[in-house]
């Protein structure tokens, strides 16, 4: 499903419950996540409805190297002739997508938060446990920011993993948050402001103190990489994930 301007040129694409972004500026646009492998059609359909093309399509960003955030990258690398962008830290996740650190064993989730399977059902029949890996990966610096549609600034957020980064975009209002913060947990199917449960982050500790660098843009509206976005402030949805905590 594509919900266009979510923000002023960024548009939403939801997919099994992982979220990819379009940002425009310039007369060229980003991709921002690629979700898993049946997510290509939508993302590609979404990318030539706002009139892009091969050409047009300046980068594709990863916030973070997992698997269901790399899906379809190389595919549509190739199709768009655009580069693919991470952090040097995640590098190697992107391209062995189901050898991450993670805290909890995965397995033990679905029996304990059973509200997960919807979830954790659909991202499998999209994909999940298909996901090839994507090398020759740019590497994402802090100074890659001002070559991008729409100019964000890139903020550093480990924990989830070691790479984990936001795009913050002040003139639009908004901060794509990726998997540092999200408003639908796969691994419990709970809803509201959260970090990702323990089967899927490398670091909780980490991964709340990385909060207050999200607190600290003020935006006023946040996208996660799972759930639906977040239009009560950065502030108030830290405050709810710190009081949730880890799971």
């Amino acid at each position: 499903m594509l919900t266009r301007d979510v923000a002023d040129g960024i548009h939403l694409i939801q997919h099994a419950y992982t979220n990819a972004y379009l940002v425009e500026g310039g007369g060229e646009v980003m991709i921002v996540d690629t979700g898993l492998p049946a997510a290509q059609h939508a993302i590609s359909s979404a990318v030539r409805s706002l009139g892009y093309g091969p050409g047009s399509v300046s980068a594709i960003v990863l916030t973070h190297g997992h698997f269901d955030h790399t899906g379809t990258a190389a595919k549509l690398r190739t199709e768009f002739r655009a580069p693919i962008l991470a952090h040097p830290a995640d590098h190697y996740i992107a391209a062995h997508p189901y050898r991450y650190a993670h805290e909890r064993p995965r397995l033990e989730y679905p029996v304990r938060f059973p509200a997960a399977l919807r979830c954790l059902g659909a991202m499998t029949m999209a994909g999940a446990l298909m996901v090839r890996g994507v090398t020759d990966v740019l590497e994402l610096v802090p100074d890659s920011g001002a070559t991008l549609p729409g100019a964000p600034d890139l903020l550093a957020t480990p924990g989830h993993t070691a790479g984990h980064v936001a795009l913050h975009f002040p003139e639009r209002g908004a901060l794509i948050c990726g998997d540092a913060l999200v408003t639908l947990n796969p691994y419990t199917g709970r809803t509201g402001p959260q970090i990702v449960s323990g089967a899927a982050t490398a670091n909780s500790a980490a991964a709340l103190d990385s909060l207050q660098v999200l607190a600290g843009t003020g935006a006023p509206l946040l996208l996660p990489g799972h759930g639906d976005p977040w239009t009560q402030g950065a502030e108030a949805a830290v405050e709810q994930a710190l009081a949730k905590g880890a799971s």
